[in-house]
């Protein structure tokens, strides 16, 4: 893994892609405006979301009614987006269209929903807004919320949670969070607590106020939880707001994935992995958490050093795992989660890809595998995978990434080696 020195460049782009929810969740009736200026005649709610239409159902009689999302309003399509990421963080976050306030954005899943791309650009390209530099070494992406970014760097040997001005890359505030190695982690904004987490290359957990920096809590991996990284890259996962709670990865045996209240850092529960074979690497992964709920159980699915697993996220209890798809290197890439599917990759040439079903039969649920790619057929090294409608885009190799285009359902490459090599 290549370190390099912390810039950032604020680009207006932006891209039109749909939203994706698996769970009902209670919604208000509301009145709805289509594209074309139309308005309904009574009041309807939100029953059920996919990547393609709405289920609405009518206040007066209770009958649904099926809406393609293009067909909505700018309004109402703003409005789903927000109903989507409260379903997915479990709670009513205050969040404003254009936030990025996560890894990979408000569903983790490497997808914008703001339109307004232009169809071409200019032979100058977009034009730059603003240009920061000093922000110290490391891997750490951004997020954004509001008027403010955030960012991790390593300056003078301790890694800071980094708070800019969205408007012009100003300062506003630095809070360091512990020594040693440059960081990896992105850190994760909760907009309805106000709220930032930051982790270090050692597993150094802070907890702080967003506007001011403040810092409210912290937790040590290794000290707290007896937590270790299944290689030496250093722990590199963003943490997950979800309701009331923080989720996180220490990787001990007996504390795989913890619970903490999100406010006191308490621990509210940890998943106990020291009865699983000790097949793979033990240890975390350099994974994020994604939420599924996969055979109507809400579980967090993360890809650690000795495969995929599925944990309960009511009670952190432990529901499957799929060793197949470790390597024994470095296991990076999030997994992509889609009704009862995981869609899951590892490089370093003895990972491979796999798509799992979750099932479950009374209180156990376990995983089938639907197919297997070898790494010579198909491997992603460092993630960067994103589904959208049936096909998964993502790089497949090790450290050169070909652009592939695979059929979520079958696994099948459309483009194969149609297209040159990227890097990563």
């Amino acid at each position: 893994m290549v370190r390099k020195s912390v810039s950032v460049a604020l680009l207006f782009m932006v891209s039109v892609t749909c939203l994706a929810l698996d769970a009902e969740e209670s919604a208000e009736y509301r009145q709805w405006r289509m594209r074309s200026g139309q308005s309904s005649s009574v009041k309807l709610c939100v029953v059920d979301l996919d990547d393609t239409q709405v289920r609405l159902k009518r206040e007066d009689n209770g009958k649904i009614v099926d809406i393609p999302i293009a067909h909505l309003s700018r309004a109402d399509r703003e409005y789903l987006i927000a109903y989507a990421q409260a379903g997915t963080s479990g709670g009513d976050a205050d969040v404003a269209a254009g936030d990025w306030y996560q890894w990979r954005g408000p569903n983790r899943d490497g997808i914008c929903t703001e339109t307004g791309l232009a169809s071409e650009w200019s032979a100058e390209g977009p034009p730059l807004a603003w240009r920061v530099e000093g922000l110290g070494n490391g891997m750490s992406s951004v997020a954004i919320h509001g008027d403010r970014i955030y960012t991790q760097g390593n300056k003078d040997g301790a890694t800071q949670l980094i708070c800019r001005s969205r408007t012009d890359g100003a300062p506003l505030w630095e809070t360091p969070i512990g020594g040693g190695s440059d960081p990896n982690c992105t850190p994760t904004v909760d907009p309805q607590a106000n709220l930032v987490f930051g982790l270090t290359h050692a597993g150094e957990l802070l907890c702080a106020d967003a506007q001011t920096g403040r810092e409210l809590w912290r937790k040590s991996f290794p000290k707290d939880f007896g937590g270790k990284m299944m290689s030496g890259w250093g722990y590199s996962e963003s943490p997950l707001v979800d309701g009331d709670r923080l989720i996180c990865t220490p990787g001990a045996e007996d504390a795989m994935i913890v619970a903490l209240d999100k406010k006191t850092g308490n621990l509210v529960w940890k998943c106990d992995m020291s009865q699983e074979a000790k097949d793979g690497n033990e240890g975390a992964g350099y994974s994020s958490i994604v939420v599924s709920n996969a055979a109507g159980v809400k579980q967090y699915v993360q890809l650690i050093g000795r495969g995929v697993i599925g944990v309960e996220a009511e009670t952190g209890r432990f529901l499957w795992r799929y060793r197949r798809v470790a390597n024994g290197t470095a296991n990076v890439p999030t997994p992509i989660v889609k009704g009862n599917f995981v869609f899951c990759s590892s490089g370093y040439g003895d990972g491979g890809t796999a798509l799992l079903e979750v099932g479950r039969q009374g209180n156990q649920v376990g995983v089938r595998e639907v197919y297997w790619k070898p790494a010579n057929e198909l491997q992603n090294h460092h993630g960067g995978m994103i589904l959208i409608g049936d096909h998964v885009y993502m790089g497949h190799g090790h450290n050169n990434g070909f652009p592939a285009c695979v059929e979520f359902a079958t696994g099948r490459n459309l483009w194969e080696k149609q297209r040159g090599a990227g890097s990563g």
